[in-house]
């Protein structure tokens, strides 16, 4: 009898260990992280520019995925239901997160066509689509770090981190391990192409993790972030 309570006890006692060891573990990683990369600064906000509700849309204290679907947005559907699925739904719940599309004035039907696509009547309050001027959303544009242009619709699949100080965020050097291990030259991510599933999976969801990591910490006084960004604007520039 005393062996089966000492069995008892001592399975108990491993039940009990084991998820505080494995959390011990973790603990540390959560700290060590390695923050996501500033990869260009100042981007413009849009204050210029009209949303299509009451509410007056900015970029400033938000963290923000920003795309662009031109002129006919229904033509971009799949980069919509993409982005809605795999990171809208995802981060809809965190504090400060909004999706924004720019769009040109007179496209306010097609949005709507859209919209009624995309949501199903599911919570579309931190998604907005802003309207303005052609030249206004190039302006805009072309304050980002990209390595591609708009079509002549003024659209992309290609969509924006920017975060709460109207920096863009990304990646410095986005090889794989393979590449790092054959010495091709580092290529920096400026945005994530929606198009591309996996893509957005595994580098947009992390990366965006990784951001509201940073910010958690920098309210909670854990992270010196000056430092650190005044170093990737360097490299940046390089």
């Amino acid at each position: 009898m005393n062996y089966k309570k000492a069995g008892r006890y001592l399975i108990l006692g491993i039940l009990f260990f084991l998820p505080v060891t494995f959390l011990l573990f973790l603990y540390p990683a959560t700290h060590n992280y390695t923050p996501l990369d500033i990869v260009n600064q100042s981007v413009l906000d849009i204050s210029q520019f009209k949303s299509n509700s009451e509410e007056k849309i900015i970029l400033k204290d938000h963290i923000t995925v920003l795309g662009f679907l031109g002129e006919n947005p229904i033509d971009n559907s799949i980069t919509a239901s993409n982005l809605k699925e795999l990171v809208y739904d995802k981060f809809k719940g965190f504090k400060k997160f909004q999706v924004v599309i720019l769009v040109p004035n007179g496209t306010e039907d097609a949005v709507e066509k859209l919209k009624a696509e995309i949501s199903s009547y599911e919570d579309l309050r931190f998604w907005h689509f802003v309207f303005g001027e052609p030249e206004a959303i190039k302006t805009v544009y072309n304050s980002l770090g990209s390595n591609i242009d708009l079509n002549n619709e003024l659209a992309t699949n290609q969509v924006f981190i920017v975060d709460k100080n109207l920096n863009q965020r990304g990646r410095l050097d986005d090889r794989t391990d393979n590449e790092i291990a054959s010495k091709k030259a580092a290529y920096k991510l400026y945005a994530y192409n929606c198009i591309e599933v996996a893509e957005i999976k595994n580098k947009m969801s992390d990366d965006l993790r990784i951001l509201f990591t940073e910010y958690r910490q920098i309210r909670k006084g854990e992270f010196d972030s000056s430092t650190r960004r005044a170093n990737d604007l360097k490299e940046t520039s390089n």
